[in-house]
């Protein structure tokens, strides 16, 4: 497979040949049949949604107005009173959700899927038959995660144990304090299940401050016991660098130690760690959407670039090679939360993912530069995965 004339990360024209699921090939550009013209786009790796709760979408669905009250417990308690009552199956809408997100150009996801005593498996089951659905166009993860908490309601772990054994690869927690009101007790459920398993662990912390700092120390203190390097995730944690310079010195210390991960979805939140010190730490940090239009949120189009928008213009970045950063973080820096056998980002001006010998998972978009590419967030997309073209112009490659 020949993709002609492309810029690769902004660069010259080039001709860049596939070899089955890998780059094999990157060379000046030279006029000739191709598999796919290019037309002078821009290159770039296949972004990666590190972050999103498939289970609840309502994409392709009328916009109806949000009801959910502020706090997790009232978001969860709206979900769970309407999302039954949608205008199409469960199912279906996280299908179209998905094929969105890859006609988009992300071709790795990593999902979460609510488990708890209101809905069981019933959206696991949906968000695992879309991975089946989309198997050969997108990778998926999919995570076990109690929305409403572990222990506030018996039953709870046991449906987590039982999402485990049904296919989920991530187990995930929760605000160990504010939510369960047990730290301990919360984190020995998450990490028992993980050991049982053998599975991952990505912590959603909503957390503020000092709070917020007692249980991420927790979690710090678990994995450096059981050796978990490499295996935990910290979603959100927004609140994390509003403590001190030192303090937020010695997390991303800690984090980039242990090889701890961390998740954002861009918010505009003031108390963040910082993402140049991250990056330039050696910290994995990936971007995701989060929901998509769902119960919880209005926010949400299936377009990660669109958010590589927000994370740079909420990081109040502007000069070329942050906004570029941004980039890299949406595309290989959730790939390398995926797979370890992506390496981490090496550093702010790193853009890797496009040399001979990466996968090749790629999107051409229009653009002038990799920064106008964000600004201007263009609709002309080819996307490929693992060496073939899944969607072009927005839609889907139907197979």
């Amino acid at each position: 497979m020949l993709i002609s004339d492309v810029r690769p990360w902004g660069g010259e024209r080039s001709d860049v040949e596939l070899n089955g699921d890998r780059i094999g090939a990157v060379r000046p550009h030279s006029p000739g049949p191709a598999t796919v013209e290019g037309r002078g786009r821009l290159l770039f790796p296949a972004f990666s949604d590190v972050h999103v709760h498939l289970d609840s979408t309502r994409i392709g669905l009328p916009f109806r107005p949000h009801t959910g009250g502020p706090g997790v417990v009232a978001m969860m308690t709206n979900d769970r009173e309407n999302w039954r009552s949608a205008e199409v199956p469960l199912p279906g809408r996280v299908a179209g959700t998905l094929e969105r997100m890859i006609a988009h150009g992300t071709t790795r996801v990593r999902s979460y899927a609510q488990v708890d005593v209101d809905c069981r498996l019933e959206k696991l089951d949906a968000v695992l038959a879309a991975r089946e659905k989309f198997a050969s166009q997108a990778e998926v993860q999919v995570m076990a995660f109690a929305q409403a908490g572990i222990l506030r309601e018996p039953g709870t772990l046991e449906l987590l144990d039982a999402a485990m054994r049904s296919g989920a690869t991530v187990i995930g927690g929760i605000d160990p304090c504010t939510l369960d009101r047990d730290p301990k007790g919360h984190l020995d459920a998450v990490f028992g299940l993980a050991e049982k398993h053998q599975a991952e662990v990505d912590i959603h912390l909503h957390e503020p401050g000092h709070l917020g700092l007692f249980s991420t120390d927790l979690v710090i203190e678990r994995v450096r016991a059981l050796d978990m390097r490499g295996k935990v995730t910290m979603s959100h944690a927004y609140d994390l660098g509003s403590i001190s310079e030192s303090v937020s010195r010695r997390v991303i210390d800690d984090f980039a130690a242990l090889d701890i991960a961390m998740t954002t979805v861009a918010p505009s939140a003031a108390g963040q760690l910082s993402l140049l010190d991250l990056v330039a730490s050696g910290v994995r940090i990936g971007l995701g959407e989060d929901g998509q239009r769902d119960y919880w949120s209005p926010y949400g189009n299936c377009d990660l670039l669109d958010r590589t928008w927000q994370l740079a213009f909420t990081r109040g970045f502007r000069r070329d090679e942050h906004i570029e950063l941004a980039l890299a973080v949406a595309t290989m820096g959730g790939a390398s939360i995926m797979s370890h056998d992506v390496p981490r980002l090496a550093g702010v001006s790193d853009r890797p993912g496009l040399a001979v010998g990466d996968r090749a998972d790629l999107v051409l978009v229009d653009g002038e530069t990799p920064a106008s590419a964000v600004m201007d967030r263009g609709k002309d997309r080819t996307v490929v995965h693992n060496g073939v073209v899944v969607a072009d112009g927005l839609s889907v490659v139907k197979r």
